[in-house]
Order: C-alpha cells, then structure tokens, then sequence
C-alpha cells in the first residue's frame, strides 16, 4: 500500500490517503483511526450503480470494525449535484440519528464525494466523513483537499465549503469496473496536474499512458498505484501551502494552479447543462484551450502546445463539441466563479510543468475564439 499525508490548517492538522489493490478492506480500519472513540454511527452515501459493486464490501468492513451503518443512494450524474439532492441526503442523515460524534462515508467518484462532504459539512455544524473514491479523477484530485460543493443554477460548484476528510482510502481495483469514459476524464485531470504540477509529474503521467497502449497489463500492475500515489502527493503539496486558495495570490504554487483547464470545462459542462461532458473529458478540451492561448501570448512554445496536445489526446476520446455556440460558450466563461475584483483569471502555462496566472484583461475576445476554434479542431484530429 502507497500512503500519503495530507497537511491542513484545520482540525484534525493532517489526514491519510491510503492507496492500493484491495485497500477498500482496510475501510473499517481506517475508519475506526481516524473517526473519536465516540464515532458509533456511518452513514455510507453513494448511488446505485457504485453500491452495487461495491457497497456490501464497504458496509461489510465497517460492521466488522464496530460500526452500526445505513446507507443512502443518489442519482448517478452532475446534474443532481444540487441543493434538493444535498436536502434529502440531510433528511437521511438526520433519520439515521447521525450525532456530532458519527461519521459519513463517500463511496463513489466526485459527485458523490463533494455531496457527501458537503452534507457532513452543514449537518450540526459539520461532522466528520471519510472519501472513498473510485473513479481515477476522484482518486488523483477530487476527495483530496477539503474542497466539497454542489451547483446552482448560475453555475458549477457556487454552494459549498472547506471540509477536510478524515481519512481517504484508495482501492486500485476499482478502476478496472469504470467505463472507458471515465478513464478518460481521470486520465486528462492527471495530465492537467501534470501540466501545472511538475515536468516529472507530467512525464510520468505521459510514459504511463504510452506503456498502456503499448502493454495494459504491464503498466497497470508495475506503476498504477505509484502514479496515483504521486498524483495525491502533487496535491497535497498544493493544499498545504495554499488551504482555502487565497484569492490574492497568483505564483506558480497557488492553489488557483489547479485550475488550468477549469475555465472552459466549467463553460461547457455549464453550457450543455451537465448532460454531455464528464468532468475530465471537458478538462481535456479546456487544457487545449488554455494551451492556445499560452502559445498565442508567447508564453508556451510550440513544442510544448504540441506535447500537452498529444497527452490529451493519449487520454481518450473526448465528446464532441465543435458544435457548440462560441457566443454560448463566452457568455459561460464570463460566469466563472473564479473572477477576483470582476476580472476573470486564466492559468496558463509558461512550459509543461510551470503555470502562470494571467488577468483576463490580457485576452481579448478575438484571441479567445480563436483559440476556442483551433482547440476544437485539434480535438477532431486526435479522434
């Protein structure tokens, strides 16, 4: 098992991830280390299609450390990331008796994560909660951080809140259940925190997905569990040194980092009303979008436009999008929620590796549909 410490400003001042084959066993270890001896109740949240792989397994493990545990099953999908979702997880957790010592499990990708989180945030003034991912997107970013939220009509992710898990248990086993879709949106929010994060971080990203074309057994079993653990790293090193993503600052080790591709993913996802893209496949074209833009302004070289675009292109095929309104698409964008002092910030890349942060004053609206054209078209040629 690949283990990983996460350290926070907030109580309790760090938390474990615990990455491996056959890690959701260790789910009522962990639990019991990480929740007060108090902790007598979990109420396991997750939908349908995730419990049924793997929700008695989960329960199981818990029953066997103690725990008495009931469970909740959301709708499957973005679009019931919302404030009546979050009401009726609420009504669950208050009709199973939740006290302020209990705790929520999240089994699940990052729907299920940043709604549990979110309900265990709010419930008596927050109480503690446990990640449980098993999507590679929720693995490598998602139930990492303390970030949990749901949309709202004007946008994605505008209700929510700072709330660290206690504990994140990773079961690399559970990859192999996804549908190929979503291996694409975990592997192009792995590229993403490549891109930003460090040349080495990319470049191993990078050789993953090439040896997995190559030989999938083989890079599986030798680097999967290495990969995701170096992922988590990545973050965590971010989360420590920038929390709650303090608005003021704009270096290359902010929080805001993470944030590369986010702009445009969140104007689609938003723009087709969460019905088309996975989060990660619309990371994917945001990435290339962004990327334009950093050659355009002369921050990226060709060559390095050319590497992301080929990391990208290594992850998945991406859903259509060529044939979306520009002007639809603009109008979301300036909806972003990561405006500060009305002025929208982009991160984009000096090379692979390093990123910048850059007022959005410097990108006029002719640069940004052009480069919105030339990401779509380089999108359709990787198909």
């Amino acid at each position: 098992m690949q283990r990983v410490t996460v350290k926070t400003a907030a109580r309790p001042s760090s938390y474990k991830v615990i990455i491996g084959a056959g890690a959701l066993s260790l789910l009522g270890e962990v639990a019991q280390g990480a929740l007060t001896v108090h902790a007598r109740r979990i109420a396991l949240i997750s939908n349908r299609k995730v419990f049924k792989l793997y929700g008695a397994q989960s329960a199981e493990a818990l029953r066997t450390a103690g725990f008495d545990v009931a469970h909740w099953l959301m709708n499957d999908g973005e679009r019931f990331k919302n404030l009546r979702t979050l009401k009726r997880a609420l009504a669950f957790l208050m009709s199973a008796r939740l006290e302020r010592s209990d705790a929520v499990v999240a089994l699940g990708g990052g729907v299920a994560g940043d709604l549990a989180g979110f309900a265990a945030a709010v419930y008596l003034r927050g109480i503690a909660f446990v990640q449980v991912p098993t999507t590679l997107l929720a693995q490598v970013d998602a139930s990492v951080g303390g970030k949990v939220a749901v949309n709202a009509d004007a946008g994605k992710n505008l209700i929510g809140a700072f709330h660290h898990p206690r504990a994140v248990v990773i079961d690399t086993d559970t990859i192999r259940t996804l549908p190929l879709r979503e291996l694409t949106a975990g592997w192009c929010e792995s590229v993403k925190q490549g891109a930003v994060g460090s040349k080495e971080l990319f470049d191993m990203t990078y050789n993953f997905l090439r040896r997995e074309a190559e030989d999938e057994k083989h890079a599986r079993v030798e680097s999967l569990e290495r990969l995701i653990a170096a992922q988590v790293a990545f973050k965590a090193s971010i989360v420590a040194g920038d929390e709650r993503e303090d608005v003021t600052r704009t270096d290359s080790r902010s929080r805001r980092i993470l944030n590369f591709g986010h702009t445009t993913a969140h104007a689609l996802e938003a723009a087709t009303r969460y019905r088309r893209f996975r989060h990660g496949e619309a990371v994917g074209y945001g990435m290339l979008v962004a990327g334009e833009i950093s050659k355009r302004l002369g921050l990226l070289d060709r060559s390095g436009l050319e590497l992301l675009s080929d990391a990208v292109a290594r992850c998945g095929r991406l859903p259509r999008a060529d044939d979306l309104s520009e002007d639809m698409i603009l109008g979301a964008i300036s909806l972003d929620k990561k405006s500060v002092g009305g002025h929208l910030k982009w991160v984009l890349l000096e090379r692979i590796g390093r990123a910048r942060v850059v007022d959005g004053r410097e990108i006029d609206k002719k640069l940004l549909r052009a480069s919105l054209r030339a990401a779509f078209e380089r999108a359709s040629k990787n198909k």
